[in-house]
């Protein structure tokens, strides 16, 4: 079987992908709660349809890790990662549509999860699913592993499934959103940052005189720790020529003054702050969250020691304690890879286009596979502007060609 032949096989089987999508859509998968049980289930039903063997594996109850393969084994591997989680829809009345209506309204599918990443999963998993109908023969192996929990850090989904040796492999593909036009090779880390502060606690009317604010304390150390966003990385090569790719791609796409920077730039977020028990008391303690994402050519060690250097400049050792997550530098595979060839040929070949290879501003489970030495792409349909927000969507004639795509990748590397 060659890339024209399952490309017209699944030419001829749009419709029944488009209601695949659309049926998964409908089921709500929001994380937090991880409540996955139900599109587990629907995924696994479709699994068991196509006779793909699968296993699934629970590092805690709520989380569900569907692990299914097809081919030959003893030869390459490509490993597809999707997660089946979904971030909360928000306030319904926010939304134009339903967010849970999987309709097909001007040629777009609609609600929570088409671009991120629904339609990615349910695309790439068709595509298996062709190739195991019409009797593909592989000289190797398709690895899918399908996670719950993506959306709240990996943590009992593709984390653990590295670390407890259930995935290896020699290229990665991760359907996350990225537009049909373009491939992301690689991709920011993720720092997290939790730190309580404490202070001393005294009645309000003697503030500033009397005690001591850790909330006054804490916003005095957030102004310093802006600092940090001027932590950025030096390129050279092929580094270089995505790195400058990337930095306008985020610009026509997010179309806001000097976004550019977060591409080569420590990024630092104060998502969430909490400190102190009643308006007229002085604050005693503070906690806040905080997100810093890490551009490639800066590794976690850096940020966390300006950080330091600044606590210890303050003076707020002793009052002052900072809990790290992730803490992982940015990760990349080469533009000159076979998987990344191979999708470059099924582009042009399939729309006609020169396919962008770009960096992720934000990260993914991706990580862990590169991480890992596999040399992993992320391509997926999206629409950007509904990512994590109000009405999400995705284009139909996306779908299908991401799901050609997928196909053509498979028979390219292990076909």
């Amino acid at each position: 079987m060659n890339s024209k032949e399952i490309w017209d096989i699944i030419d001829q089987n749009q419709d029944d992908l488009i209601r695949f999508c659309c049926d998964m859509i409908k089921i709500p998968s929001e994380n937090p709660p991880c409540d996955v049980e139900g599109v587990t289930k629907f995924i696994c039903d479709f699994l068991d349809s196509y006779q793909i063997p699968y296993t699934i594996v629970r590092p805690v109850p709520e989380c569900p890790n569907i692990l299914a393969t097809f081919g030959k084994k003893g030869g390459k591997r490509v490993v597809f990662n999707g997660h089946c989680d979904v971030v909360p829809a928000g306030d319904p009345a926010k939304w134009d549509f339903p967010p849970y209506s999987g309709e097909i309204k001007d040629g777009r599918i609609l609600g929570r999860g088409t671009s991120d990443m629904k339609c990615g999963l349910a695309s790439s998993l068709y595509a298996i699913a062709m190739l195991a109908k019409h009797n593909a023969e592989l000289e190797g192996e398709i690895l899918y592993t399908i996670v719950p929990d993506e959306e709240t850090g990996g943590y009992h989904g593709t984390q653990w499934l590295f670390e407890h040796g259930y995935i290896q492999g020699d290229w990665g593909i991760v359907p996350e959103p990225t537009g049909y036009d373009n491939i992301e090779v690689g991709q920011k880390g993720n720092l997290g940052m939790h730190i309580t502060m404490t202070g001393r606690s005294a009645h309000g009317s003697l503030s500033p005189y009397v005690g001591q604010s850790a909330v006054e304390r804490m916003l005095d150390l957030m102004q310093e720790l802006k600092a940090l966003r001027q932590i950025h990385g030096e390129y050279e090569g092929e580094i270089a020529q995505v790195m400058d790719v990337s930095k306008q791609v985020i610009k026509e796409i997010q179309k806001a003054p000097g976004v550019e920077n977060c591409m080569d730039h420590v990024t630092v977020n104060f998502g969430v702050i909490n400190g102190g028990t009643k308006y007229n008391m002085v604050a005693d303690s503070c906690e806040a969250e905080i997100d810093c994402r890490v551009p490639i050519g800066v590794s976690g060690d850096q940020v966390q020691a300006k950080v330091s250097e600044i606590i210890a400049k303050m003076g707020l050792q002793d009052c002052c304690k900072v809990e790290y997550r992730g803490g992982r530098t940015g990760n990349y595979c080469s533009i000159n890879d076979p998987i990344v060839l191979s999708a470059k040929r099924c582009a042009k070949e399939l729309m006609d286009i020169d396919l962008i290879t770009a960096y992720q501003w934000a990260s993914s489970d991706t990580r862990y596979f590169r991480e890992s030495g596999i040399s992993t792409i992320q391509y997926g349909p999206s629409n950007a502007e509904g990512i994590h927000t109000y009405n999400e969507t995705v284009d139909v004639k996306d779908v299908v060609n991401a799901c050609k795509m997928y196909a053509g990748i498979i028979l390219d590397l292990i076909g």
